[in-house]
C-alpha cells in the first residue's frame, strides 16, 4: 500500500493511527489507496470518504461507454479524484452489488451511466440507497423520473428530428425504427419524438416499430421485419442496433444503402471505418462527460445543483450509409 499511495512505510502507519505530521494531500493519498486495495478503514476513519468516485457502466462492448469513460475519468483525475471503473458482465457483479461495494469503499460520488435507471420495469433500491447515505450521484442520459438525481443527457428529441428529416429529404416516406426494449426510458422518447414529427397512427406505430435489447444480433429479427413491410429507410437507437440492421439488410440479398438506407445513434468508435461508413447522430460525449464531473464534484463540494435535466443537442453525421430512396 505504500507504494501505491508513494509514500514509507512509517508515513502509511502515522496516516492509519490518526497522528499528526502528515500533510493533508498525502493522507487523503493514503486513504485513497487502501480503498482501490480493498482494505477495510480502521474505525475512526470510516466515517471519512476517499476521494475515489465511481462510475458504473453497463458494458464495455459497445464502444460508445469506453469513450465516456476516457472523459469522466480524466476529467476527475483533473479535480484530484480517482476513478473506480465499474463495468457489468454476464454472470458478473450487478449494478446493485457495485453499489454495496462502493459505498464501503467510502466513495465521494458515483456517476452511472446506461444503468437500470433508465429502465421504467427495473428495481431501483439500490439509488434509493444511495440517497439515504446523502452520497452525491450524477446519471447520464434519461432515467425514470422519481430518482431525484441531476441528469445530463442526449436531447433525444433533436437527435430524432435530424434522423428523420434527412431520410425524408431523400426521398424515403416509409422509415421504421428499431428501438430498445419498450421500458427503456431513451427508447420511449425517440418513439414520441417519432409520432410527432411523423405524425404516426397506432397502426402506423406497430407496423414501423420494432424492439429490441442492444445488441446485433438482437437488431437482425426485428430489422428484416420491417424491410419485409417495405420500410426503405430505418433509424436506430444505438450505433450497434444499426450494424445488425445492416447485417439483416444483407442476408435479405439487399444493400444498404441502395435499397435500404439506415441511421445510428452515438456515433462511437470507428463508426466512420464500417462498410459503408455509418450514418449516425453523434452524442456530445466530452461536453456530457464533463457537464456530469462537474455536477458531481459541485455536489461532493457541499453546494447544491439543479435536479432539472440537462439536455444537449447532438449533430447528425451523414456517411454513406444513406441515399436517395429506391424508385
Amino acid at each position: 500500500m505504500a507504494r501505491k499511495a508513494g509514500v514509507s512505510e512509517a508515513t502509511v502507519s502515522r496516516v492509519l493511527n490518526g497522528r499528526d505530521g502528515v500533510s493533508e494531500s498525502t493522507r487523503t493519498a493514503v486513504l485513497t489507496a487502501l480503498d482501490i486495495l480493498g482494505y477495510e478503514r480502521p474505525t475512526k476513519l470510516r466515517g471519512e470518504r476517499a476521494r475515489l468516485v465511481g462510475l458504473v457502466l453497463p458494458e464495455l462492448g459497445n464502444p460508445i461507454f469506453p469513450a465516456l469513460a476516457e472523459v469522466i475519468c480524466g476529467s476527475l483525475a483533473q479535480r484530484g479524484f480517482t476513478p473506480a471503473l465499474c463495468a457489468r458482465t454476464i454472470g458478473g457483479i450487478s449494478e446493485a452489488g457495485y453499489v454495496e461495494m462502493l459505498l464501503d469503499h467510502h466513495v465521494s460520488g458515483v456517476i452511472f451511466a446506461g444503468g437500470s435507471y433508465a429502465l421504467a420495469d427495473a428495481k431501483h433500491e439500490h439509488y434509493h440507497r444511495l440517497t439515504e447515505r446523502h452520497l452525491p450521484v450524477v446519471l447520464v442520459n434519461a432515467g425514470v423520473e422519481d430518482l431525484g438525481f441531476p441528469r445530463v443527457s442526449t436531447d433525444d428529441a433533436v437527435a430524432v428530428e435530424q434522423a428523420y428529416r434527412h431520410l425524408r429529404s431523400l426521398g424515403h416516406d416509409r422509415v421504421g425504427m428499431v428501438l430498445g426494449s419498450p421500458g427503456h426510458v431513451p427508447s420511449r422518447r425517440k418513439l414520441e419524438a417519432m409520432i410527432r414529427v411523423a405524425g404516426w397512427s397506432e397502426a402506423e406505430q406497430a407496423e414501423f416499430v420494432e424492439w429490441s435489447n442492444f445488441t446485433m444480433e438482437g437488431a437482425r429479427p426485428g430489422a428484416a421485419r420491417l424491410v419485409d413491410r417495405k420500410v426503405t429507410g430505418i433509424i436506430c437507437a444505438s450505433d450497434v442496433l444499426a450494424l445488425g440492421t445492416i447485417r439483416a439488410v444483407r442476408r435479405l440479398g439487399l444493400t444498404v444503402p441502395s435499397d435500404v438506407s439506415v441511421i445510428g445513434f452515438d456515433d462511437s468508435t470507428f463508426m466512420n471505418c464500417t462498410d459503408p461508413p455509418l450514418t449516425t447522430v453523434r452524442q456530445p460525449i466530452e461536453t456530457m462527460g464533463q457537464a456530469a464531473v462537474d455536477l458531481l464534484v459541485t455536489r461532493i463540494d457541499g453546494a447544491g445543483v439543479t435536479t432539472d435535466e440537462l439536455l444537449f443537442e447532438p449533430e447528425l453525421v451523414v456517411r454513406e450509409s444513406t441515399a436517395p430512396a429506391p424508385r
